[in-house]
């Protein structure tokens, strides 16, 4: 069995970029996905469709969805060198910017594509990916064991995530326009599995 173990260890691969140190000063764009994306965060609905050809749609968050939203939000808290850019919840993931920064400059001091320039500042990108998962998780589970929320099987959240490091203002705007335009796309995306 330890054998099977340590084979499927050795089998894994990161999807990080080898030798990228992720506690660099910079914007980095991720999306966490559900264990098998199952919807758990609430559903797309459409807004004001009796009003535009195109209508808008928005999340309507539920209880694990309020869970997630709040420690999100807890990064800039539980990190200094943490802030907050655009980001969304969708039924099955999160999509989101995270801007680290020097703890020793002021909030906002550095500038895009500064990657390569700063220092180590402090927490790296998945450490603080590693922190949210198991701080919403564990409330998660608080939420099953009181019988609000339904049971998941094996986890909430997927093993890995994906991460795109941000180097320019262009991508930035690109980037933050996808996020917000999220909830509208939700019928063709990709993460939106029917569940049978």
């Amino acid at each position: 069995m330890a054998q099977e173990i340590n084979k499927f260890k050795s089998n894994r691969r990161s999807i990080r970029l080898k030798e990228y140190d992720y506690s660099l000063n910079g914007w980095y764009f991720v999306t966490i996905c559900t264990q098998n994306r199952k919807c758990l965060f609430g559903e797309i609905q459409p807004v004001g469709a009796d009003r535009c050809v195109c209508p808008n749609h928005s999340i309507q968050l539920n209880t694990a969805g309020d869970i997630v939203n709040k420690w999100w939000l807890e990064l800039k808290n539980k990190f200094s060198n943490v802030e907050l850019g655009e980001y969304v919840i969708m039924p099955n993931h999160i999509h989101g910017i995270i801007n680290i920064v020097s703890d020793t400059r002021p909030l906002g001091a550095h500038s895009l594509g500064a990657h390569s320039l700063g220092a180590h500042t402090g927490a790296p990108l998945q450490e603080i990916i590693q922190w949210f998962k198991t701080m919403s998780t564990n409330e998660y589970i608080r939420g099953v064991k009181s019988g609000v929320l339904p049971p998941f099987i094996k986890s909430v959240w997927q093993r890995n995530y994906y991460e795109h490091i941000i180097r320019t203002e262009n991508e930035l705007n690109r980037i933050q326009f996808y996020i917000k335009e999220n909830p509208n796309m939700w019928d063709g995306d990709r993460n939106n599995l029917l569940e049978i």
